[in-house]
């Protein structure tokens, strides 16, 4: 294969976003394909034994199994590290293999990492079972209390793991001044930028070390594929991460990889699309939502506590926000009367979803765990997608008049 231009940095460092979603990353085989090529294969064959074992000593380039490199794969790679501003990228076969590589490969028994209350369910099922199992102690704080970070800190603190928006209650991290704070304190930052993706958030512009994601989400963008990423330095990723992906092989496959690469075409485009008619939507929800007696959290809308920093963090607040109905019946009754907007625990679709995060994405947690986070009996999510908002809007118009809202 032969490298294009989307492989070389420094023709691509001045790229915009659109043509760093498209072009960056490419690389074209002698027949001049122009969309990526798909490598279906698990390994690899050499020309003679010298090459495989400079190849497998790491003095020379090139592949030599599918569990660590593969042409489709990382062309992806490239490609999601242009688009973040990140040095490396390593893929991985789902969003919670990457949550979990980035915290187990540089945690020990002994450490002690300062958690966001506010989190995707199995993100705090990692916090709140699989770390201590391995003798490391997590404490769980309110991602929107700055003090809270410092107050958190103990000598043996590693790192500070944080969602922003959050999954579902779409808390905002103010991100400067937590890098900073962790940075100052030696402490490594993983922040899960899923809910935004590279378009709308690059938290590495903010100081953070390590950002994770669900590719599976927005980058794919339509209910495909699983996979996940990591993005972070070069020597990172090379020295903390790949020891452990290389011997413990959360592995994305070359299909996936591919499909999520055409995503990525969109993916600026569709964001944008996405958010404006989130904010759309909101608008139009909060009074019903309000005068219900209900809430909705939507960082797009002056109501948010941290509009302001939202705006100032992101491009756009992205496609997905939450309101409270008050009970899980009237969630339910909400739910079931949608004609138009499927009832679905995906995000980042092209297609209008909404869940009811209690008895879906958050059920492993205990209702206690659940009430401390805001994820309440009466919460509702929604991905708003590419549909004529004129038609989402009369959608949930019928769907709140059935619930008696």
């Amino acid at each position: 294969m032969k490298k294009t231009t989307g492989m070389d940095r420094a023709a691509t460092a001045n790229w915009r976003p659109a043509t760093k979603a498209l072009r960056g990353g490419t690389w074209r085989s002698e027949h001049g394909e122009t969309s990526e090529a798909l490598f279906l294969t698990s390994g690899y064959t050499y020309d003679d034994a010298q090459t495989v074992a400079d190849r497998f000593a790491g003095s020379a380039q090139g592949m030599t199994y599918s569990r660590l490199q593969n042409p489709t794969v990382a062309m992806l790679e490239e490609r999601i590290a242009l688009m973040e501003g990140a040095e490396a990228c390593r893929t991985q076969a789902s969003g919670m293999a990457a949550m979990t590589a980035a915290l187990l490969c540089q945690l020990s028994a002994g450490d002690h990492v300062v958690a966001a209350r506010a989190a995707f369910g199995s993100c705090r099922w990692l916090c709140d079972n699989l770390l201590p199992k391995f003798g490391i102690d997590v404490s769980i704080i309110d991602s929107a209390d700055n003090a809270a970070w410092e107050a958190a800190i103990r000598p043996n603190t590693k790192v500070f793991f944080f969602e922003s928006p959050a999954n579902p209650t779409l808390d905002i991290v103010d991100l400067a001044h937590v890098c900073s704070l962790a940075r100052a304190h030696g402490i490594t930052t993983v922040v899960d930028n899923a809910f935004a993706s590279p378009v709308l958030q690059r938290p590495m512009e903010f100081g953070a070390d390590v950002v994770a994601y669900s590719a599976t989400k927005l980058m794919d963008g339509q209910g495909r594929v699983l996979a996940g990423a990591i993005c972070a330095s070069k020597q990172w990723i090379d020295e903390v991460l790949m020891p452990f992906q290389r011997n413990t092989g959360p592995t994305l496959s070359a299909f996936n990889a591919w499909v999520v690469l055409k995503g990525l075409e969109t993916l600026p485009m569709r964001a944008f699309a996405q958010s404006r008619s989130a904010v759309e939507l909101g608008e139009f929800l909060e009074p019903r939502v309000l005068a219900a007696g209900g809430h909705l959290r939507h960082p797009g809308l002056p109501s948010h506590a941290r509009h302001d920093l939202a705006r100032a963090q992101m491009d756009a607040t992205g496609p997905i926000f939450a309101f409270d109905v008050g009970t899980r019946a009237r969630a339910f009754a909400v739910l079931d009367a949608l004609k138009l907007i499927d009832i679905s625990n995906n995000i980042g679709d092209a297609r209008s979803l909404m869940c009811h995060p209690a008895s879906t994405t958050h059920a492993n947690m205990t209702e206690e765990a659940r009430a401390a986070m805001g994820v309440s009996e009466g919460l509702l999510r929604i991905n708003v997608g590419l549909e004529d908002i004129a038609d989402l809007t009369e959608d949930m118009d019928q769907a709140l008049a059935a619930a008696g809202m």
